[in-house]
């Protein structure tokens, strides 16, 4: 007797906990609605990629073919080849990049601190040999390169940001 007392207590347990089971699996509230309606509508990737250049563009709307976004302007990240004579100084502005890629080039500041060689991870003071093919990258204003005294001719310089020539 006490093997059906124990087969019905299980039984009831069991039954009881499909029963409750059974009323507390509701859908989540949205959950029953189809993809591609006006509910939950499927959207392309040229649309999401037109939000986002909208929200890029400060929400003003210019771009309005997605299939054909607007490329962002060079600028600042164009690069430009800069002819140097000699007796010339080609001066950065802040931010501004050098590879020299021709020439003998001398680094100038106006200050005592340098410039930076990324590529060889130091600093070159006033009057030391610039490296050809390394990137040098002018922190402040008033830095510059120079073309090498005794060199005749032309000194080649790809340049990314502002500069002047003095």
């Amino acid at each position: 007797m006490k093997g059906y007392v124990k087969l019905a207590g299980i039984t009831f347990i069991i039954g009881s906990s499909i029963t409750i089971g059974a009323i507390l699996n509701t859908p989540a509230a949205g959950a029953g609605t189809t993809p591609g309606t006006t509910d939950d509508p499927v959207v392309t990737k040229s649309y999401v990629d037109q939000q986002i250049q909208q929200a890029l563009n400060g929400g003003s709307g210019e771009n309005t073919n997605p299939t054909n976004p607007t490329q962002p302007s060079q600028g600042a990240d164009e690069v430009k080849n800069v002819a140097l004579k000699p007796g010339k100084i080609l001066i950065a502005d802040a931010g501004t990049e050098f590879i020299v890629r021709s020439g003998n080039a001398v680094i100038y500041t106006e200050v005592s601190s340098g410039v930076a060689d990324l590529t060889d991870g130091k600093d070159l003071l006033n009057g030391q040999a610039a490296p050809k093919n390394h990137l040098l990258s002018f922190p402040r204003e008033g830095r510059g390169i120079q073309v090498k005294e005794g060199q005749t001719s032309n000194l080649i310089v790809m340049v990314r940001g502002g500069y002047t020539i003095k």
